[in-house]
């Protein structure tokens, strides 16, 4: 069988954490940020962990990162 490539797309988008756990950034934090409080975009600087229901699908797409 062929190694499994890396989706390079979700590569620049996703990291994996050494429990195995999937962390993306977080959105909403490009523009019109005037109208967004301090406390909001404070909050959106930091990564949070993927949805329960993705952590599977995107763990084979960032297979070996």
């Amino acid at each position: 069988m062929p190694k499994i490539k890396t989706h390079r797309g979700a590569a620049k988008r996703f990291n994996v954490t050494g429990t195995g756990k999937v962390i993306k950034n977080r959105a909403f934090k490009s523009h019109i940020l005037e109208s967004k409080s301090a406390k909001r975009k404070r909050h959106l600087r930091f990564p949070e962990v993927a949805a329960d229901a993705d952590q599977k699908r995107l763990r084979r797409l960032v297979l070996y990162k």
